[in-house]
């Protein structure tokens, strides 16, 4: 067994922390709100006196222009020390809404307010739409805190796949180490609104690893010696006066030049040009991650994909960023006569050239080690505002799911009822009866979504929790199709199908069956359901079914003692339905539908209606 981490509670009351920085981003907002007020004041003020003066300077003609120097001094360093409180006042204010939103977390007000992760939905997958994984109000919503498109991505990944054993201990080991960072959760939001402006984060990577468009060769030579021979030319020619020809021959070359190179130095710096102000953007990102210390050793391996080799990350690119601004030079009308002899714009292409032959394939390195990041803090973030949720244990090998005082993770904790149950190589099935809106969904659910949560690496909701790595398969939410001609219980009988293979490994198999097949008459169901159930049970698979039909609560007597059943009761007390959602061995003794039916109005007798031949049956030809 493979334990990561066994404290669950944290030292530090979330709820408190986050109101306390809250309060202190107000404070910090109100200073800078009154400052930005008061610089604005000013430099109105400032601007009024530069023109009384330039009044006196150019129409009155009384004053000096020296006298406009102070006032045009003052408004420059006012503008500046204006720009940044304007930046302190909105990263302040970005600040004040990330405690709000963790506030409104704690307070279960979450849905809606986050990243829902829509893109990543996908009707064929085999559990994601089940447990509600994206969407509004979602896992997805509840745990993404991820800034760039990278972390999202990382997120899902993790959300809609197993891992090995050593992978979920790794990110145990580095969330539990990431949960307690609020200052690098509240850097890495502030950085990572800018990132968000990245256009195209695939396209960077295309283009780092993308083949050279220059290369290396004698006109790479060339360019750098041909502006050194008419540099030479033109001060032997003023100076001597007999560099002429030396100067001219040299300009005539770096033409002929220029025109060679024309179309491939223009493809190359177009491309930088686009990407330039992405890469500086990541750069800040990186360069914060890079001032982290890093302890456990997924953490430590991150960071050593930014900071690995004579540079750093952010170095890498700021070192490109310098090469941009200087190739930007060639646009000043003074200095672009001196450009065109030093063949700028070429030799500025080489050389980013061989940054990208140098640099360019890891950013993709860079780009991961972010995602993989926010991925980690966004499952820090979830423990630390669930500091009393435990890491679960997990079995290298074998079939198991044990849980005791198991509850679903996005119903808040006043209203959500836990409940302890175990499959093994032993007990392979779990058959749940009892009626409409008892709780059996939500079991299925809570296994699911918190099955997903312990292979993501995240803490569960549960006292404990012990499983070892399985392929989750659900047919809790499967719906029919108009595009494609499909309806529900053909739907249903794919997805069966696909669990089917699912349950011949590699990994072991956790079904979550709702209502089998209830699409079609009461005997195919029943055949059905027997068939599939046993074959899963006989396979690697272990899992749980549900049916408030209770003919077919014999299949859990069939497969004993590798099955089980279990209920959930319900109370139906002057004219209204109660459930405690507690699970209890056996069957559900009795049902309460007819009861329900009659509440609601319907009058329905207590034994079935003759069938006559109705004027109904005589119309139908």
């Amino acid at each position: 067994m493979l334990v990561a981490v066994t404290e669950s509670a944290s030292d530090t009351d979330p709820r408190a922390e986050y109101s306390r920085r809250l309060a202190s981003r107000q404070r910090t907002v109100a200073r800078a709100a009154r400052r930005e007020t008061l610089l604005g004041n000013a430099r109105v003020l400032v601007f009024i006196l530069a023109a009384v003066v330039a009044w006196f300077v150019f129409y009155q003609r009384s004053l000096s222009a020296w006298w406009l120097a102070p006032a045009v001094l003052l408004f420059v360093i006012l503008l500046l020390w204006h720009d940044r409180v304007n930046q302190a006042l909105v990263r302040a204010r970005r600040a004040v809404e990330l405690y709000e939103r963790g506030l409104g977390r704690l307070d279960d007000a979450w849905a809606g307010t986050g990243e829902a992760g829509l893109r990543f939905s996908d009707p064929d997958h085999p559990y994601a739409a089940d447990l509600d994984l994206f969407g509004r109000g979602s896992l997805f919503e509840r745990l993404c805190r991820a800034r760039t498109r990278d972390g999202e991505n990382t997120l899902a990944e993790w959300l809609l796949a197993p891992t090995s054993p050593q992978e979920i201990l790794e990110r145990q080991e580095a969330v539990f180490e990431l949960r307690p960072r609020l200052d690098l959760v509240e850097d890495l939001d502030m950085l990572g609104a800018t990132m968000r402006s990245v256009a195209d984060p695939e396209g960077l990577v295309r283009w780092g690893s993308a083949p050279r468009v220059l290369r290396a060769d004698w006109a790479a030579s060339a360019a750098v010696y041909l502006p050194m021979i008419v540099l030479t030319g033109l001060v032997l020619w003023i100076i001597t006066g007999y560099g002429r020809l030396l100067f001219l021959g040299g300009i005539a070359l770096e033409i002929a030049l220029s025109i060679w190179l024309r179309a491939r130095v223009n493809k190359v710096v177009g491309a930088i040009e686009r990407k330039a102000r992405d890469l500086a953007l990541l750069a800040t990102v990186l360069a914060r991650l890079e001032r982290e210390e890093c302890r456990s050793g997924r953490l430590a391996r991150l960071r050593e994909m930014l900071v690995a080799g004579d540079h750093s990350a952010s170095r890498r690119i700021g070192e490109l960023s310098r090469l941009v601004d200087r190739l930007e030079w060639r646009h000043n009308q003074l200095f672009a006569p001196l450009a065109a002899a030093l063949l700028w714009a070429a030799r500025h292409a080489y050389a980013f050239e061989s940054w990208r032959a140098a640099s360019g394939r890891l950013i993709g390195p860079w780009l991961k080690a972010v995602g993989e990041f926010e991925a980690l803090l966004a499952l820090a973030s979830y423990s630390y505002e669930n500091p009393t949720d435990p890491f679960p244990a997990i079995e290298p090998s074998g079939m198991m799911f044990v849980a005791d005082e198991l509850a679903h993770p996005l119903i808040p904790r006043s209203r959500s009822v836990s409940n302890s149950l175990r499959l093994d190589q032993d007990l392979r099935l779990l058959v749940v009866s009892g009626s409409n809106m008892s709780g059996k969904s939500t079991l299925l659910r809570s296994v699911g979504v918190n099955t997903v949560l312990a292979l993501a690496g995240a803490p569960v909701r549960a006292r404990s929790l012990r499983l070892c790595p399985v392929a989750v398969g659900a047919t809790l939410r499967i719906q029919d199709s108009l595009q494609a001609g499909h309806s529900r219980f053909y739907a249903e009988i794919r997805r069966v199908r696909e669990l089917m293979s699912l349950a011949a490994g590699p990994l072991p198999l956790l079904f979550l069956l709702d209502e089998l097949f209830q699409g079609t008459n009461s005997h195919d169901r029943r055949l059905g359901a027997q068939a599939v159930v046993s074959r899963l049970v006989k396979s690697i698979a272990i899992g749980l079914i549900t049916t408030h039909d209770l003919a077919l609560t014999d299949i859990g007597d069939h497969l004993a003692p590798h099955a089980a059943n279990v209920h959930f009761e319900d109370q139906f007390q002057d004219g209204r339905m109660t459930f405690d959602y507690r699970l209890r061995p056996g069957i559900v003794p009795r049902s309460n539908a007819l009861a329900l039916m009659r509440a609601v109005g319907l009058d329905v007798p207590d034994s079935p209606l003759p069938m006559g031949d109705g004027p109904g049956v005589r119309g139908l030809t």
